[in-house]
């Protein structure tokens, strides 16, 4: 008997059955402590627990996914003291684990660095995440060049 390998497919949730839209509702009440019960987010959503439980393990928002992946960052930063530490403080903050470090030496004032990340604990989704590399002082850029698992 040969195992069936796992398909995985992007749709756009207007796209997907109301059982389905109402179970990532009830899923993302009780992540965030809206309701205490599965319970109570089903009798919020509208749907039964059947259909929750049949679904639960089978359907995530696209981020959920990609939070827990490993992710390569190319970044360009002013050669100045304290760019790189500030850069740390705030991956530390947001729970990011840093694999590799790849600093070149700074050309006209401009070093590039590369960083591989483990994201899996990190409290926002990737691109939030990227985000807020590129709104710290010093950074020119910062933009995702891989993801991994």
């Amino acid at each position: 008997m040969s195992r069936r390998e796992e398909s995985y497919y992007l749709i756009r949730s207007d796209m997907l059955p109301e059982a389905v839209q109402k179970t990532v509702e009830a899923k993302e009440m009780l992540a965030s402590g809206e309701v205490q019960t599965v319970q109570e987010a089903v009798e919020r959503t509208g749907i039964s627990r059947s259909s929750f439980y049949k679904y639960k393990d089978a359907v995530y928002p696209f981020n959920a996914l990609m939070k827990e992946k490993i992710i390569t960052v190319s970044m360009s930063l002013e050669h100045r003291s304290g760019v790189l530490s500030g850069i740390l403080s705030y991956l530390a903050i947001q729970r990011g684990n840093v694999l590799t470090i790849n600093q070149t030496i700074p050309l006209q004032g401009v070093a590039g660095v590369t960083m591989s990340l483990d994201t899996a604990q990190v409290n926002v989704d990737t691109t939030t995440l990227v985000d807020g590399l590129q709104d710290l002082e010093g950074v020119k850029r910062a933009v995702i060049v891989a993801r991994g698992e």
